[in-house]
């Protein structure tokens, strides 16, 4: 086979006519090699493939593209954030105005109440010192089968966990590790979230740090002890005494929230014994 007759094959034209059935009288007609129709059907992918791009390119699905425009997911996550702050906080108003209309129709007395972040570490100490059915019935079936690593459970004089306040409300974007050497969480957080204490304490640190931003501090009892870094603004100071949900500081406009767990000198897991 010579390329002669290759090229001569592809070149060599074809006829298509469109007859009229009753008069058989050709009605169009039009003549086409092979290498017109590989052509014709490399332009209308071409065709296809651009009109499709264009598309993407200049409509609102290029958004659905992964990875592309990281910076507008961010922004929906925060805007996420933030609304959850703000139903919080709306569930915070209406509480005291029931608690002020109650007061006010004499249905209750106004020594009786407390403030809302008392009410709130209250219900966490009892959901968490609380013991549901199951799990005494799940206790008492292995200790009858002689697992004494779980009596530990049924001893009154055990050491009890504290009631952990969260930090800040947000999205943990870095979670703990302490092979990599990660001995906190990344917690990003409203514009101008307000950083609390989690467990009641005295502040005993606070520094400025390279990127012209603040960290501390604070001394929990039973040797726990809690850092933050990255906080804009410091509404603490070094001496000052705190109670758990109270607020330390800012959190910074640039930054996420870094923020540590410590006990005896050993870093701790801020999921593992907090509810975030």
């Amino acid at each position: 086979m010579s390329k002669t007759g290759f090229w001569q094959r592809l070149r060599f034209k074809f006829r298509i006519s469109v007859l009229n059935e009753n008069t058989l009288n050709e009605v169009w007609h039009i003549r086409l090699s092979r290498i017109n129709a590989i052509l014709f059907v490399f332009g209308l992918f071409v065709v296809v493939f651009a009109l499709f791009a264009t598309i993407i390119w200049f409509t609102p699905l290029r958004n659905y593209l992964p990875g592309y425009n990281e910076d507008i997911r961010r922004e929906l996550v925060m805007e996420m954030v933030r609304v959850d702050s703000l139903n919080q906080q709306l569930t915070f108003q209406q509480n005291y105005l029931s608690a002020i209309r109650d007061v006010l129709s004499g249905e209750i007395a106004s020594d009786s109440l407390q403030t809302l972040d008392s009410m709130t570490i209250v219900q966490q100490e009892k959901l968490m010192e609380e013991r549901s059915p199951i799990t005494s019935e799940f206790i008492a079936q292995y200790e009858a089968k002689g697992l004494d690593n779980l009596t530990l459970f049924a001893q009154p004089n055990a050491v009890q966990v504290p009631a952990f306040f969260r930090p800040a409300h947000g999205v943990i974007m870095s979670h703990f590790n302490a092979q990599a050497g990660k001995y906190g969480i990344s917690i990003v957080t409203p514009a101008n979230e307000n950083i609390v204490s989690v467990l009641p304490g005295t502040v005993i640190y606070t520094s400025r740090t390279m990127d012209n931003e603040w960290m501390m501090i604070v001394q929990h009892g039973n040797d726990y002890l809690s850092l933050y870094r990255h906080l804009k603004r410091l509404m603490r100071q070094p001496g000052d005494h705190v109670q758990a949900g109270e607020s330390l500081a800012i959190a910074s406009d640039k930054n996420p929230l870094k923020f540590e767990l410590w006990c005896t000198g050993n870093a701790i897991n801020p999921e593992e014994v907090i509810a975030f």
